[in-house]
């Protein structure tokens, strides 16, 4: 991958508006993931690209520096070598003196030369800075992103829990239905009330078998005094005893 489509890719993710990714798409969550998958990716790469960039812009400020020091150095060498001729043509060697001015002429060359490699790579070097500049905040914008989507993606966690134990709720309060007669709740009704009809009865029914019980009681009451007369009128009695009589 070359450094052009990761830059380009920087732009486009800090650029990327993640709310409304996240609104379009058809699964939030995995949507997320992907995004989370896709900014950590990027940002990896892009660390990389931008650290050879930055290795290059080092290179050349360097080279820059050495160039400006040359430059220095020969001056100060032109210098050294034009003030010796001027020492040899005082005292009347002007061999020697044309020859260190050929020496200082040497020196002046190489400066220029060097002043001009170190003018010519500064145009670069203020543009290297920039784009560095710019990558650096571009990186810091996918970071920051991440940090979004992150927080986003524990938003969307937190959520779904929260819906989910709602639909739990629901469905547990929806399955309790104390009119629906289907219903465990109203089976359970329907079986106490048979139980509370049966005890009734069982009450009525003993009841019943009490007021018999009376019943068969004044019956054998009324059978006693029967035999009670039958019998005096075997023993010779002259008329049967009434019950106004024996009370």
């Amino acid at each position: 991958m070359t450094k052009q489509s990761i830059f380009g890719r920087i732009s486009t993710l800090v650029r990327a508006n993640i709310n409304s990714l996240l609104d379009s798409a058809e699964d939030p969550q995995k949507m997320i993931d992907q995004l989370v998958r896709d900014y950590t990716n990027s940002i990896a790469d892009a660390e990389s690209a931008i650290a050879e960039t930055i290795g290059n812009l080092r290179l050349l400020e360097r080279d820059h520096e050495e160039d400006v020091q040359s430059a220095t150095e020969w001056g100060n060498k032109a210098l050294a070598a034009s003030r010796k001729a001027d020492e040899m043509r005082k005292s009347g060697d002007t061999v020697d003196a044309d020859k260190f001015d050929n020496l200082a002429k040497i020196a002046l060359q190489r400066q220029i030369s060097a002043e001009r490699e170190a003018t010519s790579a500064e145009p670069q070097i203020a543009a290297q800075t920039e784009i560095v500049d710019k990558l650096k905040s571009g990186l810091n914008g996918m970071k920051d992103k991440l940090v979004e989507l992150k927080n986003k993606r524990s938003e969307l966690l937190a959520r779904a829990k929260v819906a989910e134990a709602q639909t739990k709720v629901q469905d547990a309060v929806g399955s309790i239905n104390v009119l629906d007669p289907t219903s465990e709740l109203g089976r359970f009704e329907d079986k106490v009330r048979r139980q509370e009809a049966i005890a009734q009865g069982k009450i009525e029914l003993a009841a019943s078998s009490l007021d018999a019980q009376f019943e068969s009681l004044e019956d054998l009451g009324e059978l006693t005094e029967v035999e009670a007369r039958l019998a005096e009128l075997k023993a010779g009695s002259t008329a049967p005893r009434t019950a106004i009589e024996g009370s």
